[in-house]
């Protein structure tokens, strides 16, 4: 048995940054840079008007309530650039400005002196104006050149908005890793409606995995359920690879018990095992391997807590390397309350980040933290992590590691519960 940080070194080992390909923006979201991205143009590409009303000629200097201007034409967005002259422009919010005009007065500050055919012709200032009021400048929001995005950034909604904006119509991205997803246990249903016989249980762990990797980045390629037999576990990993799947998880069968058979299996086609139980609660029969084409395995354990935990822990890491992203960064926040830490290892808790009445943050290890309880899964909001070397109890005010359910996933802040 090893301890997490030595078997997380064996993994990141096995683990290089995948090929980078170049996708539409429209089909990039998701997917994580693997060039920075600098911006072709400025934003706003031109002065624009940030109010309805009309467009001025301050040349740097206050203008008067109560001065009367000449209107010399009107402009909506989209309408082509003009000269501004010396009168006044009407003029709608995101129309470019009137060049040589730099300062807009909001429609209802003004009176309309005189106006023909629905148009205003003549208009009286109702407030003094400041220079360059409610005007967007070329380039105020972003320069020509400027780094927008830096290489390993992941392209979520917002970051393909700003792209498309600035004209990034394709960008570099990591090939996505092609993962495959096995459950192994003859007591496996994967029909959630299905009714239950005895000794039967729900295949629950299955379409978790999936559904974390591909919220972590990944492709899945495959899935299946296997019974406990060697014979069809060793065609459905062959299923798995003549996928494409570079990563395999598989839950089960990889303890101490009779039908714990991959470890033997996988030895069988020539695997290198890398690890085999690591000092950690829940998921401490955890095996790595790599297969002879190159693929990595990951033998979870079958209780889905821990399972949970080898997906977090031990996949996403790696494929933080292979999508090209940096080592991931954790909060520290209090313990709200005393906690009993497993001795001699690394506990994983489910707990809830709760902001307090006091408006200060802290973290709060949920009851009920037995690997096969799904219910704390659906409560929490957060992983706190006590490493192998602390205190056997970690009383409240400590501060502690606290890492959102996925790499991806920002922790969602809870009101704390008062009674």
């Amino acid at each position: 048995m090893i301890e997490y940080a030595d078997a997380l070194q064996r993994m990141l080992a096995c683990a290089t940054a995948l090929p980078v390909e170049t996708v539409p923006l429209e089909q990039a979201a998701g997917r994580v840079l693997a060039r920075e991205v600098s911006s072709p143009q400025c934003l706003p590409p031109f002065d624009n008007s940030a109010m309805d009303g009309f467009a001025l000629r301050c040349n740097g200097a206050p203008m008067a309530a109560g001065t009367e201007l000449e209107v010399q034409g009107w402009l909506a967005a989209g309408d082509a650039a003009s000269e501004g002259g010396q009168g006044a422009w009407e003029i709608m919010t995101g129309a470019r400005m009137p060049d040589g005009l730099d300062s807009v007065i909001p429609v209802e500050q003004v009176r309309i002196v005189a106006s023909s055919d629905g148009r205003p012709q003549r208009i009286e200032l109702l407030k003094d104006v400041t220079p360059g009021q409610h005007v967007r400048l070329r380039g105020q929001d972003v320069q020509t050149g400027e780094v927008l995005l830096e290489a390993g950034s992941t392209l979520a909604l917002n970051a393909c908005t700003l792209l498309h904006a600035t004209g990034v119509g394709e960008v570099e991205v990591r090939a996505q890793p092609r993962v495959a997803v096995i459950a192994t246990g003859k007591e496996l249903v994967s029909d959630a409606a299905q009714a239950l016989e005895v000794g039967q249980i729900r295949d629950s762990n299955r379409p978790y995995l999936v559904g974390r990797l591909q919220a972590a980045g990944a492709a899945v390629v495959w899935q299946g359920v296997v019974g406990d037999d060697v014979d069809a576990f060793n065609a459905a990993l062959q299923s798995a690879l003549d996928a494409g799947a570079q990563l395999v998880l598989s839950t089960g069968a990889v303890s101490q018990g009779r039908y714990d058979f991959i470890p033997e299996a996988l030895r069988a086609r020539g695997a290198t095992i890398h690890f085999h139980k690591v000092a950690i609660r829940p998921g401490k029969p955890l095996l790595f391997a790599r297969l002879p084409d190159g693929a990595l395995y990951f033998g979870l354990p079958g209780n889905p807590v821990s399972a949970a935990v080898g997906q977090r822990f031990f996949v996403e890491p790696v494929l933080r390397r292979l999508l090209g992203m940096p080592a991931e960064t954790t909060l520290q926040l209090p313990l709200r309350a005393d906690v009993r830490k497993p001795p001699g290892l690394r506990f994983h808790a489910r707990a809830r980040v709760e902001l307090g009445a006091d408006g200060q943050l802290s973290a709060r290890v949920l009851a009920g933290q037995e690997s096969f309880r799904l219910m704390s899964m659906l409560q929490a909001n957060a992983w706190v992590v006590l490493d192998i070397n602390d205190d056997e109890i970690a009383r409240a005010g400590t501060p502690v590691q606290v890492q959102g359910w996925g790499h991806r996933d920002p922790v969602r802040l809870a009101a704390m519960e008062v009674s």
